[in-house]
């Protein structure tokens, strides 16, 4: 993977230099699949998979013009967090271009429900997130936080929240091809109701946090900051989608804004 500067006004875009048809937009409306992971698709083949930590880390730099350049399906995993993208970019350096930096105010309440799950976007002066997330595993149960973001917050309560996943879905990730650079260096393993590698979390709450983390990378796919308050519960890569779709379908739900 390379991370390269990209022209004012460009957006995110992956660039796969291993196909042809290679180049996607980073946008919720490119969303193909979200079941393992947030997916975009070029409509002519060509797939990224999994992008949701870096999306996260450049809406925590607040990076609005990219091209991520990768020779496979998906980034690598690096540490399982967004921390490490983050401290990528602050090699590179971050410079500004002419133009108008653009995002969206939420303006009335959105919803997305899918059975006992549900996610929501509520008008708010700041982007603000409420999670609660609760597993049948006794090494999770029920977690909630609620946190306002900011770029210094963003790097020091989320970005570090790495990745978890059952060992028993592992293999299915392997089958799609995907995480194939997960282990147990940089990503919580849990097995049953027994964290296998719990020297490797750094909050208590890692779970809730890493899962605002996806929110705030799958967010960041409507081509600006939203601002507003995310509020879900058990919510996932498909809801968080469903949630900008939702958001968008209808003008009167937000307005442009200059950032």
């Amino acid at each position: 993977m390379a991370l390269l500067p990209a022209a004012a006004g460009s957006g995110v875009v992956f660039r796969r230099d291993d196909l042809e048809c290679r180049e996607i937009a980073a946008r919720y409306d490119n969303v193909s699949e979200t079941r393992l992971g947030t997916v975009i698709s070029s409509g002519a083949g060509a797939t990224v998979a999994v992008i949701e930590h870096i999306m996260a880390a450049v809406a925590g730099a607040g990076i609005d013009d990219l091209v991520v350049e990768l020779t496979g399906p998906e980034p690598p995993i690096l540490d399982g967090d967004a921390l490490c993208y983050l401290r990528l970019l602050d090699q590179a350096g971050i410079r500004e271009q002419e133009g108008t930096r653009t995002g969206f105010r939420v303006l009335k309440r959105v919803d997305a429900v899918g059975g006992s799950a549900r996610a929501a976007l509520l008008p708010a002066a700041a982007r603000q997130f409420d999670f609660e997330i609760e597993f049948a595993s006794r090494s999770i149960g029920k977690e909630r936080l609620e946190w306002t973001f900011s770029p210094d917050s963003f790097r020091r309560d989320i970005a570090p929240a790495r990745t978890f996943g059952f060992l028993n879905e592992l293999e299915g990730l392997r089958r799609a091809g995907l995480a194939r650079g997960a282990s147990l260096e940089n990503t919580i393993a849990l097995d049953g109701d027994t964290i296998v590698n719990a020297n490797r979390m750094r909050f208590r709450d890692e779970f809730v946090r890493h899962k605002i983390l996806d929110a705030v990378g799958d967010l960041a796919l409507a081509g600006g900051p939203v601002i507003g308050r995310f509020e879900g519960i058990r919510s996932g890569h498909a809801l968080n989608n469903a949630l900008l779709r939702a958001l968008f379908a209808d003008p009167a739900n937000y307005e442009r804004i200059e950032i």
